[in-house]
């Protein structure tokens, strides 16, 4: 508020997918009252739900903040088999440092929605939390043959995807068919665990046409 002016338009945003143009109309060292000028919606976009192994060191901090600047609609970290991080590592404290930070990249980036952190989990809790109509496409560097891509382009607009990613020694095969997950392909790079979700997301929003 230091450099605004009364009269300047500025643009704010609810969180919750709406922006507006709002006019300063009083302004103090403080504080800003703002009139509010007609709500104005983004394009619409694939709603995408990360389901992440819980990675080693702040790995999932990275993976947040980009796939918040991608349009990640909500985060899931999970403990799987092969995690070596457990939930019980994690306090309420470092749920809310990782909602700051998605705060923050939906803020820089321009979102005028916020995604939500969710508490670390089991993955089947997760899976029972996702919205309906969702389909659970698992980055498995085991399959060749399905590309995510190919996927994604035959899903209905109204699907929603799910991405599920392991932690750095994948997910088990038993995993996999408890998830009854798609599993898919990214392409002959094999990726670190805190690369493949915005790799992915990269490729669904280059789809949608919102890159590239």
């Amino acid at each position: 508020m230091l450099r605004a002016r009364h009269g300047d338009e500025i643009e704010v945003f609810n969180g919750s997918g709406s922006s507006f143009v709002a006019k300063i109309s009083g302004i103090t060292e403080t504080s800003a009252e703002l009139e509010l000028g007609a709500a104005k919606k983004s394009a619409p976009m694939r709603r995408v739900s990360v389901i992440q192994g819980l990675p080693k060191s702040d790995k999932f901090e990275l993976i947040l903040q980009k796939c918040t600047e991608l349009g990640a609609s909500e985060f899931f970290p999970v403990s799987t088999e092969r995690s070596i991080i457990k939930i019980s590592n994690f306090s309420e404290g470092k749920v809310a440092r990782w909602q700051t930070i998605v705060d923050e990249a939906a803020r820089q980036c321009g979102r005028n929605d916020v995604p939500l952190v969710h508490p670390p989990g089991t993955l089947s809790a997760c899976l029972k939390a996702l919205p309906e109509k969702t389909r659970v496409l698992a980055l498995d560097e085991e399959e060749k043959a399905t590309r995510l891509g190919h996927v994604v382009n035959a899903l209905a607009d109204d699907v929603s995807i799910a991405i599920l990613v392991g932690p750095e020694g994948g997910l088990s095969r038993a995993e996999l068919a408890a998830a009854q997950a798609t599993s898919v392909s990214l392409g002959s790079l094999i990726l670190r665990t805190e690369t493949a979700a915005f790799t992915a997301l990269t490729i669904v929003r280059h789809l949608e046409g919102v890159l590239g």
